[in-house]
């Protein structure tokens, strides 16, 4: 580790940096967990596993990762692919709209660079739905190159050890700490300490993540228009030589009620179906939604 820059408080903290950074190496290693997406250098697999982890568990990612991975090994096998098999490939992970981007970023790399991810920070984070976590998540763990990586299981950290008693932390309080530590030779051990010592610590303690001021908690899936939108989703996906809307909700209704949840009423159907349409889900063409 590189010496702390004079500027950063960590007086305010209840540990210090070198008492911080050997509690994080020491019990980080102790809870390490192997993952198929770990300690490879191919920056496209490291970026679809980055997307992926958004608002999803590891769990659910180890069963889809391998799969989308053999099915779009590379950026420009994304890109060339259509939407609808790469939302057919997604389905079961949820929050489908990453799909897309992450198609469009890998139609951007085969466009400029050759079917390459880009080697630095901000031209990763001009990539189509790349925010600062996840090109800074390519950068330590693909490229092996120190940026400041705050995500929630890292953000559980800092918050655990350094301000254990302190409620509505902002990300801005703790960014200058997470960047100063990020000034490491091993940018991918630290950070893969970060992240498994932040799982375990949700495992056992009350979610130090609840202390964070952008700390929001996941409204439930069941009955939610996110509920609709994907089995709507489903249902043209799983039409691909077109379906009329009145139809396509009608199988919608029965798979709901079956999961006893009650119907989208007209409105919110016409909504849904011309948000997902916006989206680039599906397109209406000759009066069918096709995928």
């Amino acid at each position: 580790m590189t010496k702390s820059s004079p500027n950063i408080a960590w007086g305010e903290a209840a540990l210090s940096r070198p008492q911080f950074i050997e509690q994080v190496w020491q019990e980080g290693r102790a809870a390490y967990r192997e993952l198929p997406w770990r300690n490879i250098d191919d920056p496209f697999a490291v970026l679809v596993s980055e997307v992926m982890l958004q608002q999803t568990q590891v769990a659910r990612v180890l069963n889809f990762w391998p799969r989308f991975m053999a099915a779009f090994p590379t950026a420009d096998a994304l890109a060339a692919a259509s939407s609808a098999d790469v939302l057919e490939h997604w389905q079961g992970l949820g929050y489908n709209r990453r799909a897309l981007l992450l198609k469009r970023a890998a139609e951007v790399c085969a466009a400029t660079l050759q079917g390459q991810l880009p080697r630095s920070y901000d031209e990763l984070l001009a990539l189509p739905g790349v925010g600062p976590a996840t090109a800074a998540g390519v950068c330590n763990f693909a490229y092996r190159t120190a940026a400041p990586y705050l995500e929630t299981n890292v953000r559980s950290v800092f918050l655990h050890l350094l301000f254990p008693s302190q409620e509505n932390v902002a990300d801005r309080q703790l960014m200058p700490l997470v960047a100063d530590c990020a000034a490491t030779e091993e940018p991918r051990g630290w950070n893969y300490a970060l992240l498994d010592l932040g799982a375990r610590l949700k495992a056992e303690t009350a979610n130090p993540s609840r202390r964070s001021a952008s700390y929001a908690r996941q409204s439930p899936f069941a009955g939610s228009n996110r509920q609709k939108r994907a089995a709507l989703l489903r249902c043209v996906l799983a039409h691909p030589e077109g379906i009329a809307a009145a139809q396509a909700w009608q199988l919608v209704d029965e798979e709901l009620a079956r999961a006893g949840v009650a119907p989208a009423d007209e409105r919110l159907k016409g909504e849904i179906a011309a948000q997902l349409q916006r989206e680039g889900f599906f397109r209406c063409e000759g009066g069918l939604l096709r995928p």
